[in-house]
């Protein structure tokens, strides 16, 4: 089988595994965590609200949830992004928290994320952070998903001693 093959392969199994989750619940959930991925920057320019939009509307897996329900779902956690970063983002964490009970949503909820992530060609590492953040609020292991932690940053150095009393948030030099 060429690559081509495998590719729609996976990609007609995760538009049928989304067709089997068909529901309002698990749509707002999945606008959340695409509207994370695409906000992992810091901000969602009219440029990448249009471009996530065509995503969805284009891609196999999305594009059996109503558009305009999608659409004002996305605007919704944006605006909420906006406004504060932290509140908008325990708004979206509760609502992709709803489908935490069922393992088969939670885990085609973070592969569409990931879906999301790559739709650029460059699944950077603020979106796999936001992601594994996902995974986390799912009870999920990111390394299911090829989501390792990087790395400490380029220039930065552990603490080695565990037992110096130095609280963790401090442990962290350069960063």
């Amino acid at each position: 089988m060429g690559v081509l093959d495998e590719v729609k392969k996976r990609a007609a199994n995760l538009a049928d595994g989304v067709k089997k989750f068909k529901n309002k619940k698990f749509m707002e959930a999945t606008v959340a965590g695409c509207a994370m991925v695409a906000f992992a920057d810091g901000s969602v320019k009219p440029e990448e609200k249009a471009k996530m939009a065509g995503f969805i509307q284009r891609n196999d897996a999305l594009k059996i949830f109503d558009m305009s329900d999608v659409i004002t779902a996305f605007e919704k956690f944006v605006k909420g992004f906006e406004f504060d970063l932290q509140i908008g983002k325990a708004e979206a964490l509760k609502v992709i928290s709803k489908i935490s009970k069922n393992p088969e949503e939670a885990k085609m909820l973070v592969r569409v994320c990931c879906a999301v992530g790559t739709a650029d060609g460059d699944f950077d590492e603020g979106e796999k952070r936001i992601v594994r953040e996902i995974c986390q609020e799912l009870n999920l292991d990111p390394n299911e998903f090829g989501l390792e932690a990087a790395g400490p940053a380029p220039g930065s150095q552990e603490i080695k001693d565990k037992g110096s009393g130095i609280p963790d948030w401090m442990k962290k030099i350069g960063r």
